[in-house]
């Protein structure tokens, strides 16, 4: 008779899931017997004839659901990295179960009371700090999850909550769909004029399409923007952009075009049900930016500085473009003569730089880099189970406790057909001293186009470094209740610790040591460390536009007061140009393949949060430079003590303790050069 793997102890080191073991018709039933163990925990806790106390409530509840939290870990980190129909399959079918099951424990009434009760004696309970914030956010999550609504909201909410998560799924899987069946077939007469890292990717993104011995440009990030910026054919690269603004609104089975109107829809419907005007009301009341008018402040700021760089930008390219006859600049072209212009302002070729940038050179250069601040060490282990070849797993160890291991790091660099695009930062398993010493399994995705070697851009380098901040995150975590665990902070803060370690990245000790030419072993030449670093801030205005136009559409779709009314693409169109957006610049995520709002609700109006985080990250930094050592030991241990704190104590006050006063949005605007002309 077959076992289950989730119901089996596992052997591996540091428990790591036995991938080899587990397949896909192993997950529905363990999804079946945790969800059916959840529900039975928790209504133990709920009929419980005991007084209500902390330790009978509060911490029976972070002990629930432990074999339901194994098995969802690895299934959504398996359908994200892995992919494949089986899986898919599966998380259409289990996606709306396990959303009810969720909202039947957040609305189970006798728990509800027994929580309340505890919050309304909380004054007089004896609480330390930490237990004291972990009743307070536990209550809060369960109102805001409608555990105060009569019984009909409470059907009304359950109902809304399965359907989003059907959603949800569905459009993701769609411009996974899209994602992975287009691709641009090039002739070698085509490859004229493109670097030998854009060949050599399109070459393997051939042989993995079924096409060896030819080249294919797909939407994959790391190889459709390169040859934006590359290749002199500019009708190739209409048809490349066009391909990859169009993600998501093809007719057909895979459109996402008409599940947007009803995921708003049912958003703003929650919202209402629990008392707010819109569903942006009801995200920003538990965020440090707080209201939207506070975010729209923000963001107004950052585009009018933006765009009046971004207007100066497009001046300076349009005369570059003149040369080839072109008379007006479109989307396609804006990535080609910025280029062009970074190359005769700073003497910089991306193909001449991307030789020093080498994938694990750059892993082991976040690797040091950690090494210096936090005294962190990163041990290969082949024999810890990995879910690909692809995956490279390092046992880590902190000076700080005596070299001791503090958990499992999972590097997964490559893009592939099946999995989802962009870079993300999850977990296996999160920290946890509740009942015993549990460490973090972490796991950084990144979709670099495969090669051999593996270059980067500068770009690709700082978004490894970016998603190792998050997995530093994890992995420095030093709480003792699972709640608190982590990256499980408020969304407006989380983007805080990745974002200022990409700081390092440029710090040029690390540059001298770790970018090293591919074939001579030479390092970077310091004058070209002084123009790389010269030319970070060129193209700014492009940037911040694209990315705010994003975050200024989520929060307009998100405070819209009947957004199932909307033509969701007439409306994003109407917003750009109420904006002024600059024609040649595009949202960086037209809203049928918004991931980020529409295949999940975590950043559903709260896509600014990169922005807020930034004016953290940029004035965090300054702790350094004022240090004049980016590698400050009594600095760095400040910056830790926000990494092992999660969500123990308020954002806040944690970065008030780090740096000494709250940060502002002029660090914001000087770090992106936003308030200097521009070439």
């Amino acid at each position: 008779m077959e076992t289950n793997p989730f119901f089996d102890i596992w052997n591996t080191p540091f428990g790591v899931p036995p991938f080899d073991a587990i397949r896909p018709e192993d997950f529905p039933p363990a999804y079946d017997r945790g969800m059916a163990d959840h529900l039975a925990e928790i209504e133990a806790i709920a009929a419980s004839n005991e007084t209500p106390s902390f330790a009978n409530t509060i911490e029976a509840l972070e002990r629930s659901g432990r074999l339901l939290n194994r098995v969802g870990s690895c299934f959504h980190n398996l359908v994200a990295s892995q992919g494949g129909e089986a899986l898919q399959a599966i998380e259409r079918d289990y996606a709306p179960r396990i959303a009810r099951h969720g909202m039947e424990v957040a609305l189970n009434a006798g728990l509800f009371r027994r929580i309340a009760d505890l919050y309304q004696r909380r004054a007089t309970l004896g609480l330390d700090p930490v237990q004291l914030r972990l009743l307070e956010r536990t209550h809060l999550r369960f109102v805001r999850n409608g555990a105060a609504l009569s019984p009909e909201q409470k059907a009304r909410m359950t109902e809304i909550t399965g359907r989003l998560a059907t959603l949800h799924t569905q459009f993701g899987q769609n411009v996974l769909h899209d994602e992975k069946e287009w691709m641009l077939p090039l002739a070698e007469a085509d490859l004229a004029g493109l670097p030998e890292f854009i060949v050599a990717g399109a070459a393997q993104s051939a042989a993995e399409r079924g096409r060896a011995g030819g080249w294919v440009i797909t939407l994959s990030r790391s190889l459709i923007e390169p040859f934006l910026c590359f290749s002199p054919r500019r009708d190739l690269r209409r048809v490349a952009y066009d391909a990859w603004i169009a993600r998501g609104a093809h007719d057909g089975a895979h459109d996402n075009r008409p599940l947007m109107p009803e995921i708003l829809a049912l958003r703003h419907e929650r919202a209402q049900l629990l008392g707010y005007t819109t569903y942006a009301d009801f995200r920003l009341a538990d965020t440090m930016a707080g209201t939207p008018e506070a975010v729209a402040g923000l963001t107004t700021e950052v585009w009018n500085a933006a765009r009046r760089k971004a207007e100066a930008e497009a001046e300076a390219l349009l005369r570059i473009a003149r040369e080839d006859g072109v008379t007006a600049l479109e989307p396609w072209d804006w990535r080609y003569y910025a280029e062009k212009l970074r190359q005769s302002a700073y003497a910089i070729d991306e193909a001449a730089v991307k030789p020093y940038f080498v994938l694990d050179n750059m892993q082991r250069a976040a690797f040091e880099t950690a090494n210096r601040l936090f005294g962190l060490e990163f041990i290969a282990r082949a024999d810890i189970p990995t879910y690909h070849p692809d995956v490279r797993a390092y046992e880590v160890r902190d000076a700080a406790r005596g070299g001791a291991p503090i958990g499992v790091f999972l590097a997964d660099n490559f893009a592939r057909p099946d999995k989802r695009s962009g870079a993300w930062m999850s977990s296996y398993r999160d920290q946890e001293t509740l009942d015993g010493v549990v460490l973090p399994i972490i796991v950084n995705n990144n979709n670099f186009a495969r090669a051999s070697p593996c270059l980067l851009s500068f770009d690709d380098a700082e978004t490894l470094f970016h998603e190792f901040g998050h997995a530093l995150h994890g992995l420095l975590s030093e709480v003792r209740y699972p709640s608190q665990s982590g990256t499980s902070v408020r969304r407006d803060f989380v983007e805080f610790p990745s974002q200022i370690y990409e700081h390092w990245l440029a710090q040029p000790q690390i540059l001298r040591r770790h970018a090293r030419h591919h074939e001579t072993g030479e390092p970077i030449p310091d004058e070209l460390i002084q123009r790389l670093l010269a030319a970070r801030n060129f193209n700014q205005g492009f940037a911040t536009i694209e990315y705010t136009a994003s975050a200024i559409l989520d929060m307009e779709l998100h405070a819209h007061p009947a957004p199932g009314t909307l033509d969701v693409a007439a409306f994003e169109n109407e917003a750009m140009a109420r904006l002024g957006i600059p024609h040649a610049i595009g949202p960086r995520h037209r809203a049928a393949h918004f991931q980020h709002l529409f295949a999940g609700g975590g950043y559903a109006a709260g896509y600014y949060s990169y922005l807020w985080a930034e004016i953290l990250d940029a004035d965090g930094f300054k702790a350094f430079a004022e240090a004049d050592d980016p590698f400050d030991p009594s600095t760095a241990a400040r910056l830790r003590d926000i990494l092992k704190a999660g969500d123990t104590s308020d954002p806040m006050d944690l970065y008030i303790a780090f740096r000494g006063h709250a940060p502002s949005t002029a660090a914001l605007l000087e770090s992106r050069n936003l308030l200097e002309p521009a070439l």
